[in-house]
């Protein structure tokens, strides 16, 4: 990601940002309706374009997945600020904040992201590690004599 061009782009003023959320990562997602519909999706995360700020093809899926599913990729643009935790989870974290914004600008797709389980929030976090012990469950190996 060395030497790529950061994008200035602005976001209207009567748009209030969705969160999504994986992990420790957090994005905030803002989606508004394109002046000139075009087939490719037009997403930015951090100002970047999104296939150059996830290079890796599988992300690239995870995060045009709520537009697929619901058709809507020509339509919108995705602005999106995301931080803290790794890719994946940062590309998790911007696919739920996208569908969150999609479900308050689109009521009606609702019922096509929850059954693709795209609005529900992993809650999934890693554990804590214990004091006394190796790991956040992993102990010291005991013998019985």
């Amino acid at each position: 990601m060395i030497g790529v061009q950061k994008v200035d782009i602005k976001v209207p003023k009567e748009e209030v940002p969705e969160r999504g959320a994986r992990k420790r990562a957090v994005a905030r997602v803002w989606i508004w309706q394109k002046n000139n519909p075009s087939p490719n999706p037009e997403i930015y995360i951090n100002r970047i374009p999104y296939d150059k700020y996830f290079q890796d093809k599988y992300l690239q899926i995870v995060v045009r997945r709520p537009l697929e599913l619901t058709q809507r990729a020509e339509r919108y643009v995705v602005f999106a600020t995301v931080e803290g935790g790794g890719p994946s989870a940062q590309a998790q974290a911007v696919a739920h904040g996208i569908a969150r914004a999609l479900n308050k600008k689109e009521p009606e797709l609702r019922k096509i992201l929850k059954t693709h389980k795209l609005l529900t929030r992993d809650p999934r976090e890693v554990e804590r590690k214990k004091y006394g012990r190796r790991k956040a469950r992993k102990t010291q190996q005991w013998k019985k004599r």
